[in-house]
This record gives C-alpha cells, sequence and structure tokens, in this order.
C-alpha cells in the first residue's frame, strides 16, 4: 500500500534550520505532485508548498516564501521541505501529501496521499 513517512522535525531556535524529507513507497512517484501542509494546534491544516512532478515548478504560501525551499529527488522517491530562518509561528505539525495529477493543488482536498505528519516546534 502507499506509504509517505515524515522526518526531521525536532525543536529548534528561533532563527534556525530544519530540513524535513518525506519518503514515499507504493507508489509511481513521479507520476504525483507532491504537497507539505502544516497544522497548528487549533488551526485548520494549511498549505505550505508544493512541487510539480518532474520538479519543475514549485509554489509556496506567502509566509513561507524566501525561507522554505521545496525540492524532489525522483531517483530516491523522497522530497524535502529545507526550512530556514524559522520563527515561532511555524511550529506546527507539519505533513506531506500525494496529489496523482499534473496541476499543483493547494486545498487538502486535492491530495489522495498523507503521511502521518513530524513535529516542528520553533522557540523564541
Amino acid at each position: 500500500q502507499v506509504q509517505l513517512v515524515e522526518s526531521g522535525g525536532g525543536l529548534v531556535q528561533g532563527g534556525g534550520s530544519l530540513t524535513l524529507s518525506c519518503a514515499a513507497s507504493g507508489l509511481t512517484f513521479s507520476w504525483y505532485i507532491m504537497g507539505w501542509f502544516r497544522q497548528a494546534p487549533g488551526k485548520e491544516r494549511e498549505f505550505v508548498a508544493g512541487i510539480t512532478r518532474s520538479g519543475d515548478t514549485v509554489y509556496y504560501e506567502d509566509s513561507v516564501k524566501g525561507r522554505f525551499t521545496i525540492s524532489r529527488d525522483n531517483a530516491k522517491n523522497t522530497v524535502y521541505l529545507q526550512m530556514n530562518s524559522l520563527k515561532p509561528e511555524d511550529t506546527a505539525v507539519y505533513y506531506c501529501a500525494a496529489h496523482h495529477g499534473v496541476a499543483l493543488h493547494t486545498n487538502t482536498h486535492d491530495y489522495d496521499y498523507w503521511g502521518q505528519g513530524t513535529q516542528v516546534t520553533v522557540s523564541s
């Protein structure tokens, strides 16, 4: 079956960096748009970043532009989220998700598979 497994979360001081990874199995990875979402306590899950199947197009939520970078390695079936200049408001559980299609979507309902999430906590 399809599995998406996130790793790389943790506790970091404000201004620091983390790199999240999401390893996919059970699907043809290069057929899927990949996205990163996050959910803070008491808030809805929100889009953070997305990348097309070949990796030639990326899209970011406004608050992370210039700080976060999404990338993928189709040979390794893995998508990454490099997070720099982290802020306390970036604290959340981060999820990767896969959408079988060609267009990059930002809505949670458009994604077919989800990982279990990894906690990112940024201290002030």
